[in-house]
């Protein structure tokens, strides 16, 4: 389940502070955040479209400076998971219908993943799940109250594979330290990814933050929950590596 995270290209991102040392004066202008994503641009399917318009109003939240109320916003108290960046939403759905005893908060910024997990949601009537279209750091900052999620998933971010750009991942110190604080004692995170590199920087990342500890020693066996994606099918049968961390927030 890739994250909506393109490799570089030689367009500038605007929505991450360029490499390149800052022009005179522009120290007078306030800098952007690093943000969790970066858009790209993607063709609608003709059901993504229809799925947008008619099951969106229900599913698809709106994003504003106000803590969430879970009970409210899925009918009943159950444990909830955020999943940052679930691509088209395929493993996402499948997750919500495995476990119909937990709700399911999705981040993506990408347009047609939005629409396509709205579609599987129609079609397979999975009631568990609500979507957020916005940039997951601002809603964990804003909207997710402070030790309320059961768990996390961030299933195959974008790698960043040019060494110039790994300080665009996603697993970052600072960004792991707020996360946690939003997990409640006990709760989960869970990372995956395809770029052995990467794992060891999530591996050492969360080893290192406080309030987490690991739940194996070094990398997770792969959980049943999460199922095998096609790209990851195909890359085993390659002899591709896939690294899962599953780590706990102390009690």
């Amino acid at each position: 389940m890739t994250m909506s995270l393109p490799s570089p290209t030689s367009t500038p991102d605007p929505a991450t502070p360029s490499d390149e040392p800052q022009a005179s004066g522009a120290a007078e202008a306030p800098r952007r955040a690093i943000r969790s994503f970066v858009v790209r641009a993607g063709r609608m399917g003709t059901g993504q479209v229809r799925a947008l318009a008619e099951l969106g109003p229900r599913f698809v939240l709106p994003f504003k400076p106000a803590a969430l109320d879970f009970a409210a916003t899925f009918g009943r108290d159950a444990p909830v998971v955020l999943e940052i960046g679930f691509g088209m939403g395929a493993a996402t759905a499948q997750i919500a219908r495995s476990l119909p005893d937990h709700d399911f908060i999705g981040c993506e910024v990408h347009e047609p993943g939005v629409g396509a997990l709205l579609k599987l949601i129609g079609e397979q009537d999975i009631p568990n799940i609500r979507i957020f279209q916005h940039d997951a750091v601002e809603v964990l900052e804003h909207m997710i109250p402070p030790a309320t999620l059961a768990g996390v998933h961030i299933f195959f971010p974008d790698p960043w594979h040019k060494k110039r750009h790994n300080k665009r991942r996603l697993i970052q110190p600072a960004f792991v330290a707020r996360l946690v604080q939003h997990l409640r004692p006990g709760g989960y995170l869970h990372c995956a990814t395809d770029w052995e590199p990467y794992a060891q920087q999530m591996l050492e990342v969360l080893s290192a933050e406080p309030l987490l500890e690991n739940t194996a020693a070094g990398y997770a066996p792969k959980p049943d929950y999460r199922p095998l994606t096609k790209f990851e099918a195909r890359g085993l049968r390659l002899g591709h590596g896939v690294w899962d961390l599953v780590f706990r927030r102390k009690i």
